[in-house]
């Protein structure tokens, strides 16, 4: 299965379709329990046939001697269906750090298809350039372009222009701010490698746009 997120350190990541799943590898882990025991508890859950087809991927990893093994990948609510069904202190524990865990990766699936909408380009890269990026790898580098042609980040837009919450702002836009965007998210692409430092890219993207309007003006600031 293709991972648009790399699974974290418990086994959660997203999938090609935007959805937050988690490996029944990593919840043996978690909750002691041996990997087969999983499988079999997973497979005995009484819930219904379209839950379970909505719910819980049945998929394959090799093991240590290349040899497939059967694993389960599981939604938010095929987790929570199947951890039910485990009792103690130890755990509750993990019960809610995989709760945790999953709102923080639907936060991050939310910023990922609006950035993906607004700077196809960057995404990709960004994607690209770190192994476990974070919501913030998204939101920062957007949010500086945004301010820079708009003057404010895209949630000070939305407020300012009554727009509702997680709306693509793309269509309130001028055609020169959409422009302006687009060319700045194209030179960011190549900054991301050469400049890793975050002020850095801004004042050299700070400096591009300036160019960009002395020329089309033809008044040199």
């Amino acid at each position: 299965m293709k991972e648009i997120i790399p699974k974290d350190d418990y086994g959660v990541f997203v999938d090609s379709h935007d959805v937050a799943l988690v490996d029944s590898r990593y919840v043996a882990q978690y909750f002691e329990k041996r990997h087969d025991a999983v499988l079999r508890d997973i497979r005995e859950l009484d819930c219904s046939e379209e839950f379970s087809l909505h719910n819980f991927v049945e998929s394959t990893y090799k093991d240590d001697r290349g040899k497939k093994q059967p694993c389960y990948y599981m939604t938010r609510d095929g987790f929570v269906f199947l951890a039910m069904g485990y009792r103690g202190k130890k755990a509750a524990k993990f019960k809610e750090l995989y709760i945790r865990r999953f709102n923080e990766m639907e936060r991050f699936i939310r910023t990922l298809v609006l950035t993906r909408k607004e700077f196809p380009l960057l995404t990709e890269n960004i994607k690209l350039l770190h192994d476990h990026p974070k919501p913030y790898h998204f939101s920062n580098e957007c949010d500086m372009i945004n301010r820079i042609v708009t003057g404010m980040s895209a949630k000070q837009f939305r407020q300012a222009n009554s727009i509702e919450k997680g709306k693509s702002i793309r269509p309130y836009l001028s055609d020169a701010q959409i422009q302006m965007m687009e060319t700045l998210q194209k030179v960011d692409v190549g900054l991301l490698v050469s400049v890793p430092d975050f002020e850095q890219r801004k004042r050299y993207l700070e400096w591009y746009k300036m160019k960009l309007e002395e020329k089309a003006t033809g008044v040199v600031a």
